[in-house]
């Protein structure tokens, strides 16, 4: 059964300031413009698309990886900035890379269920600045980039959510993460203690062995489950997660003429590397009205997440 809800807006914002590893491009944020700054642009673009305003909107969901701060929620600081009356709820929702693909999954739910009219989701980080630049593999590989959509419940109910599912394999949890700065190394403990646990951290031939074991499966259960089939698809919409996505797409048996792959000129956008090139791709006209697109992808923990969106 379809959850009902469609994409009536959409938004991005990405950095002015280019940086290039050979023919890699990335996109990062000026010392001047902050994290917020960011997430309200993308928000601020979504809105005007959709032709309503922030008091509009019953419900904001943050789907960012690493947040502002850690109280409180950066939904809340990302409405703050868009409006100071309305009656909106605001919350995060964290799977650190596929964090878009779960707030999507709980937002089709609400409006399915007719809790809310309207949601506003956004994603975006500026992994740029945890970055340690002693780890080359990751220090060349993210950009800082945020977008955000919204999302209503739509007249023609063959629109909106078709099938999702997630999984974690725990086993894999550490090969990806920021240690510090919470209760596990708080941040008066930062002088006294190991300053790369508050550095990005990543082993990048473990996490990539661990994702060539799981996905296969992972993938294969949805489509026997969801009875959606790789003819259905018009576009497959992957977390942009490094050079590997191509040769990890062939294996799973995913065409090539119809499926995102622009790390090259993009990188790793972390949680807003899915939500960007959707907005991309419905801006350009690759997809519209009908397409049934499939968002997926790995994050840290180690999570899949994949969700069948007839757009």
């Amino acid at each position: 059964m379809v959850r009902n809800c469609e994409i009536v807006g959409w938004g991005t914002s990405l950095p002015e300031r280019v940086v290039r590893f050979g023919e890699e491009t990335r996109y990062r944020i000026d010392d001047d413009v902050s994290h917020l700054d960011m997430l309200a642009e993308a928000c601020e673009r979504a809105l005007a698309h959709a032709d309503i305003t922030a008091d509009d909107v019953d419900l904001v969901l943050g789907a960012s990886a690493a947040g502002i701060q850690p109280i409180p929620c950066t939904a809340a600081l990302v409405l703050e900035r868009l409006t100071l009356t309305g009656h909106a709820a605001a919350f995060d929702v964290n799977s650190t890379c596929t964090s878009f693909i779960t707030a999507l999954d709980i937002a089709s739910r609400y409006l399915d269920a007719g809790d809310h009219e309207t949601i506003l989701v956004f994603a975006g980080d500026v992994g740029t600045r945890f970055l340690n630049p002693e780890q080359r593999e990751s220090f060349e590989l993210f950009s800082d980039a945020g977008a955000a959509v919204v999302l209503r419940r739509s007249a023609d109910g063959d629109r909106g959510v078709i099938a999702s599912a997630q999984r974690t394999w725990p086993a894999y949890a550490h090969d990806t993460e920021i240690r510090g700065g919470l209760s596990g190394s708080p941040a008066q403990a930062y002088a006294a203690g190991d300053s790369a646990d508050y550095l990005f951290d990543m082993n990048g031939r473990r996490a990539l062995l661990g994702m060539m074991r799981v996905l296969p499966e992972f993938f294969e259960a949805f489509h026997r489950g969801s009875g959606i089939a790789h003819d259905d698809v018009a576009l497959w919409v992957p977390h942009q997660a490094s050079a590997a996505l191509g040769p990890m797409l062939d294996r799973l048996g995913i065409p090539a003429d119809r499926r995102i792959d622009e790390v090259r000129d993009f990188g790793n956008m972390v949680s807003s590397s899915v939500p960007f090139m959707l907005a991309r791709s419905l801006e350009s006209g690759r997809v519209g009205a009908g397409d049934t697109v499939i968002l997926c992808g790995t994050a840290a923990g180690l999570t899949a997440n994949i969700l069948a969106l007839r757009l």
